[in-house]
């Protein structure tokens, strides 16, 4: 159980730190191609890590949207057979169109092991963080 959560928690700091980078190829590589995404900023679910990459697009081509830094606290991990669940508090910068912006949220990153011993993230929900 230990190395499964050190596992996870090694496939959660990729992705966090790939996405506090904003080096999109690695932090969309953490996902599932099925992965869904439930983010409290959008009006739907993204259903597929292909819908998430276009918004992910759009943001940047019509917002400006760049993420310069990202910080992962509070984390847990639960392991339920091949399922694992992530939770943390996450803190990230962001420019948008060059204005200096941050977000404060709670996050749920569910990853499952792949018949290769990889951890990849089959659903994210963000939540904001009061």
């Amino acid at each position: 159980m230990e190395n499964h959560q050190s596992a996870v928690l090694a496939a959660a700091d990729r992705l966090v730190n790939a996405f506090g980078s904003h080096d999109r190829d690695s932090y969309f590589s953490a996902f599932a191609p099925g992965a869904t995404f439930i983010f409290h900023n959008l009006d739907r679910r993204l259903g597929t890590r292909a819908e998430y990459e276009a918004e992910w697009t759009l943001w940047e081509t019509r917002d400006g949207f760049h993420v310069e830094a990202c910080r992962s606290s509070d984390r847990d991990v639960q392991i339920a057979g091949s399922i694992a669940i992530f939770t943390h508090s996450v803190e990230t910068d962001l420019t948008f169109n060059g204005e200096p912006a941050k977000s404060v949220e709670r996050e749920t990153i569910v990853f499952e092991k792949q018949p290769t011993g990889e951890w990849l993230a089959i659903h994210e929900h963000l939540s904001p963080r009061s």
